[in-house]
């Protein structure tokens, strides 16, 4: 499957220009040499263009760089061997550049070697090819000789910049038009390519077992690069080295039945992706890469900021907006049509792929390979997001954020473990229950942390998330459900009410150590060992208020608690009660502090 859809994005990516295709090769191009009709240079054009690059943080340097050509492929072998439509002065021209002067000779002949190997492969590839263009090229490359344009001044005035420098041919008086790219020149170079692969190819023969074509097999696959962690030149995706994975007396990668070509794309694909930021992420040491099968960046560039925050494609303002829109569709169940073509997402039938890697020694270990249609993977994210959210304004909390309130402020290098933000990441692609070790983690994190982020809106609506989609049904609500009779619940809203008695009993100065710095951790596991004691204090706590007013709303407020609760604390509390306990807790608690800010604004709008 994840070949056929890799080697299947290679031709739609080809077709919007945007990979080198099979048989070419990005080159740098400084100039242009204008050949007259007869073959002699007219002028040299300079190709290069402005451009600007960052060198540091927030600063841009304006310099003058080449511009990149398709040019046919260059060959990989060493030593002197021309290549069809060459770029490099060497070969073209035939002269080196010593101390600002041009010269044929060098020790090894290599200039003269190279020019006349040049000459002898692109007379032999041009011939019966009748374009003005190419006419003229084939009399530069009879007419030309290097001993003879030492003085060359247009040479000579490119300076040092004639050495590193690469060149392609045009005719004078129609620049735009390249020599490679004349339509017979192009013709005769594909087929000569195919030609070419047949020859060097060393395998058999076979059915490929992903384009289901007869074609030659690739004995050894192209290397993979831009992985985290993984060898600077690169890994295999496949490839086999011990005898005990070889079969039916196959060596190497002639065991998987892929193709030359086939592999070619696949390869090329995938180091297209993990060079580019709008399709790689990384979470923790695993690298994640993602497409839609489609020629817009608009799948990909929502799906990264729904799950993995903003982009330089969306800001947090754009994706928030977003979410909310989205949102408003979740009583039906999915993503609208009319949504997605409001939101210029209308390809919502593509297949979305993402997935996992990680480099394994000379291998990389594909961790995971996850497909659906875009418009489920969509409503899947926004179902995510929706899960999570504890504020009325909605706003989307990327992974990375999770990760990061699962992690132990205290411990250097403190890490999640991997498995389980695969299996996060899993639940939110496809819409799966959440892992259990999620809610785990996070209820451990606010037991043993301290200070006033221990417990925050994401981690309570992780809880939150964990608990409903895994119930199958909305047992816990974005802001405080007064109709909630969970034992569990109703000992975190107590809870609540106890700490902010607490602290409004304090008439000057600062408390030191409050109920939760000593209560909390064994209220959220034993309440029956706690609550008893907590109940206690407060009647002390209540007497120290202020005005008798505030007396009454605490022992009311206690009191509806007590009595939904019959009066019964319980002994012990499952991990998933302990859930309920937090986010009882930190919603009671939210709902106090915005009663106050309500009274304070009241009171001074009649002062």
């Amino acid at each position: 499957m994840l070949i056929k859809a890799l080697s299947d994005y290679y031709d739609i990516l080809a077709s919007k220009g945007e990979i080198t295709p099979d048989g070419f090769s990005k080159v740098k191009i400084h100039y242009k040499v204008a050949l007259t009709e007869d073959g002699k240079i007219d002028k040299i054009i300079d190709f290069r263009k402005k451009d600007r690059i960052k060198t540091g943080k927030d600063k841009i340097k304006e310099v003058i760089a080449p511009q990149e050509k398709l040019l046919p492929a260059r060959t990989e072998k060493t030593g002197i061997e021309a290549n069809i439509a060459e770029h490099r002065p060497l070969y073209l021209f035939g002269l080196n550049l010593d101390k600002d002067q041009l010269t044929p000779e060098d020790k090894t002949g290599k200039a003269k070697k190279s020019h006349e190997a040049f000459v002898k492969t692109n007379l032999e590839f041009t011939e019966g090819m009748s374009s003005p263009l190419i006419q003229a090229f084939r009399k530069f490359l009879e007419n030309w000789k290097p001993e003879q344009e030492t003085q060359n001044a247009q040479l000579l005035a490119l300076g040092k910049e004639y050495a590193k420098s690469g060149f392609v041919f045009c005719l004078t008086g129609s620049p735009e038009k390249l020599l490679h790219e004349e339509a017979e020149f192009k013709e005769k170079w594909q087929e000569y390519w195919g030609k070419k692969q047949d020859e060097n190819s060393e395998g058999p023969t076979a059915q490929c077992a992903v384009s289901g074509e007869t074609a030659a097999i690739a004995r050894i696959h192209s290397k993979i690069k831009g992985v985290y962690g993984g060898l600077a030149t690169g890994s295999v995706l496949i490839g086999f080295n011990n005898s005990s994975e070889s079969s039916y007396g196959n060596e190497q990668a002639y065991n998987s039945n892929i193709s030359e070509s086939v592999m070619k794309k696949y390869t090329e694909t995938l180091n297209y992706l993990l060079s580019s930021e709008k399709h790689k992420i990384m979470l923790d040491d695993m690298t994640i890469v993602f497409w839609a099968m489609n020629t817009s960046e608009k799948q990909e560039n929502l799906v990264m900021a729904m799950l993995f925050g903003a982009s330089d494609k969306m800001n947090t303002e754009q994706t928030d907006l977003m979410l909310r829109e989205l949102m408003e569709d979740s009583a039906t169940g999915r993503i609208t049509a009319k949504r997605l073509e409001n939101l210029d997402l209308i390809q919502e039938d593509v297949d979305f792929y993402m997935l996992g890697l990680k480099p394994n020694t000379s291998r990389l270990a594909l961790k995971f390979v996850y497909r659906k249609r875009y418009a489920d993977v969509l409503w899947n994210i926004v179902r995510f997001q929706n899960d999570l959210q504890m504020t009325k304004e909605p706003h989307a909390i990327s992974l990375q954020r999770i990760k990061h309130e699962l992690i132990s402020p205290k411990v250097k290098n403190d890490k999640v473990n991997p498995a389980l933000m695969t299996k996060l990441l899993e639940a939110a692609f496809y819409g799966r229950k959440y892992p259990t070790t999620l809610l785990e983690t996070v209820l451990r994190r606010i037991r043993t942390d301290e200070g006033s982020e221990k417990i925050n809106s994401v981690r309570i609506g992780i809880i939150k998330a964990v608990i409903n989609r895994n119930s199958e049904k909305e047992e816990l609500k974005m802001v405080v459900d007064l109709e909630n009779e969970n034992s569990a619940y109703l000992c975190g809203r107590m809870f609540a009410v106890l700490e902010k008695l607490q602290k409004d009993s304090v008439t000057s100065g600062k408390l030191n150590r409050t109920i939760r710095d000593g209560y909390f951790a064994m209220a959220s596991t034993r309440p029956a060992a706690v609550f008893p004691k907590l109940l206690r204090l407060a009647q002390h706590h209540l007497k120290k208020l202020e005005k008798a007013e505030y007396s009454l709303y605490y022992e009311k407020m206690l009191e509806e608690i007590h009595s939904k609760m019959k009066n019964e604390y319980p002994e012990s509390l499952p991990l998933k009660e302990q859930g309920k306990f937090m986010v009882g807790y930190y919603q009671q608690m939210q709902d106090l502090y915005e009663k106050k800010n309500k009274e304070n604004e009241k009171g001074k709008g009649e002062n």
